[in-house]
């Protein structure tokens, strides 16, 4: 979100005025969920030694958690505290708003804090008793957790130019696929005929131009062209990803599915934004025990990467993955890709690796 404030300055009748000029202020939000798996464990370590979390990426820059299950102080030895660290070298001053959910009735916040080269870190003291924490549901089977959301505002000087209406040339493309103006080819999927513009379909996909084109020169193709790799309902999203370049209407019931199956299209199509967008939205979306063989199969026969790491992250523990490999799904996947057992136990090794280096406070 990107907000600009216009500048007042004024000048005397003898001098030309000043070019306007702006403060475009930048807001960042990210969010992340530190597990404390073996809290009481963490109470029979040194108490001046504090652990720290696995760093991750926020506004550009790169913070990890640093947990103190005794305070930071002797005023603070009964409390646990928590701190959120700038791991980056800044040369400027970063603004950070930074909530703490969980583990408390209420979010605990901080006043906005500027990070700077001379100070990267702050946080809670006191963030909660360790007795009032022990006696709460959320300490449950030795284990809590904390969800840090944390605002970051970056300022940057700029010249004060009115900005334009945002593009609407999707608008345009996608009313020319509807009213069927000068359409010049006709597909036909599944039983069903979709008329379109050659020359979009070859500026839109690699595929499309040598089918309809050749590789140099104009060549001569029927007038209806079958398409025999995918069903008429995809087709019909695809084609308007095409022409607009945005995600394509879909019922919200089917769009894993379609999801899915529009993945597979946009690849054999050459649509690699497609794809991408196909991916971000199965990661984003609910990946649970019944539809990660689904993803997983299709993450590693389509290489994508993102899918995969998603489906791997819910198989990441060895009670998780010793409950998926007595399934029926377990099976099929390992005889779809043979070579994904192997990831799945690498996966599992190295969380748990990174469960005990947390521990142990590297």
């Amino acid at each position: 979100m990107t907000m600009a404030t216009t500048l007042a300055s004024g000048a005397g009748d003898d001098g030309p005025a000043p070019s306007p000029a702006s403060t475009a202020v930048t807001t960042t939000r990210a969010n992340h969920v530190l597990k404390i798996d073996g809290y009481s464990g963490t109470l029979s370590a040194n108490r001046y030694r504090s652990l720290s979390s696995f760093p991750f990426n926020a506004g550009g820059h790169t913070w990890h958690i640093n947990y103190r299950r005794m305070g930071s102080s002797d005023s603070s030895r009964d409390y646990i505290s928590f701190y959120l660290v700038l791991e980056d070298q800044v040369a400027d001053e970063i603004t950070v708003t930074a909530q703490i959910t969980r583990c408390r009735p209420k979010p605990h916040t901080t006043r906005p804090f500027s990070f700077s080269p001379d100070c990267s870190s702050f946080g809670f003291n006191k963030f909660i008793l360790r007795k009032d924490l022990e006696e709460s549901e959320h300490l449950k089977d030795d284990r809590f957790a904390i969800g840090v959301d944390v605002v970051i505002v970056t300022k940057d000087e700029v010249s004060f130019v009115q900005a334009p209406p945002p593009s609407d040339i999707h608008r345009h493309y996608g009313d020319l696929l509807s009213s069927k103006l000068g359409t010049d080819v006709k597909l036909i999927v599944g039983g069903e005929a979709f008329t379109a513009h050659r020359l979009v379909l070859a500026a839109r996909s690699p595929v499309f131009k040598i089918e309809l084109f050749g590789t140099t020169e104009e060549r001569t193709t029927p007038n209806a062209i079958p398409i025999n790799d995918t069903d008429a309902q995809v087709f019909r999203a695809m084609l308007s990803f095409i022409y607009t370049d945005t995600w394509p209407e879909i019922d919200q019931e089917n769009e894993a599915a379609m999801a899915q199956h529009l993945l597979i299209a946009a690849e054999r199509y050459g649509l690699d934004r497609l794809k991408l967008m196909c991916e971000d939205r199965l990661c984003n979306g609910i990946i649970d025990m019944s539809s990660v063989t689904a993803n997983l199969v299709l993450a590693e026969n389509h290489y994508c990467h993102s899918l995969k790491k998603a489906c791997l992250e819910l198989l990441g523990s060895l009670t998780t993955l010793a409950e998926f490999m007595v399934a029926d799904d377990f099976r099929y996947l390992t005889k779809s890709c043979p070579g994904i057992l192997n990831d799945l136990i690498c996966n599992v090794v190295a969380r748990e690796r990174e469960r005990t280096i947390f521990f142990l406070g590297e």
